[in-house]
């Protein structure tokens, strides 16, 4: 039977603990929550698909190598901060990299893109959101997709129905057949979970 608290060290440990820990699931997890957003990055720096892919690897390299440095010292400090600044360095290396190819020509044209390279912690609307929002929302909802198989259905359906259609505590309730306090439970341990795995993530 799925259960809500798999263990104690499950729920006690963020994803950045695990990381540091160098458990091979948490890098798995890692890539799969941020993978997308630092592929889009690329492609949002204009990267051809095989060199977005190329650079995308080259960052969680950089990653591993550094996550040490990582720290949270100041409000705000995040997880998505400080690899959209790695990101930014590895998509200025790789535009470095193609200027000192001899089929590049034009050194202006090359400072010029370096120049226009967009930064990924801007607050640039895409479809009326920030692309920050935007792509916390993607790693929420990947997120979401993997602690699912940790809740028991109506723990699930409570925590849906309360958090993204909204309705009612009452409403759930009846609609699930469970008792009003139960739904509060359920809606808090999900929400509980969610804060752990993305703790300092975004």
């Amino acid at each position: 039977m799925r259960s809500a608290d798999r263990s104690s060290d499950t729920l006690s440990s963020t994803l950045l603990v695990r990381l540091r820990q160098q458990e091979p699931d948490a890098w798995l997890r890692l890539t799969k929550l941020f993978g997308p957003v630092v592929y889009g990055w690329c492609r949002g720096a204009n990267l051809k698909p095989a060199d977005a892919a190329d650079v995308t690897q080259e960052v969680f390299r950089s990653v591993t190598m550094g996550l040490a440095k990582f720290r949270r010292d100041r409000p705000g400090d995040t997880f998505r901060g400080w690899i959209s600044t790695i990101a930014r360095n590895r998509i200025r290396d790789h535009f470095r990299r193609l200027a000192n190819q001899p089929q590049v020509r034009g050194g202006t044209d090359f400072l010029q893109q370096v120049h226009n390279l967009p930064d990924p912690e801007a607050e640039v609307s895409f479809d009326g959101h920030s692309s920050a929002s935007v792509e916390s929302r993607g790693v929420l909802q990947r997120t979401l997709d993997y602690v699912k198989a940790e809740f028991e259905s109506n723990t699930w359906q409570a925590f849906l129905l309360t958090t993204v259609e909204q309705m009612s505590p009452a409403d759930v309730a009846g609609k699930l057949g469970i008792s009003v306090n139960a739904v509060y439970k359920a809606k808090s341990r999900v929400l509980r979970r969610l804060r752990e795995e993305l703790d300092g993530l975004v």
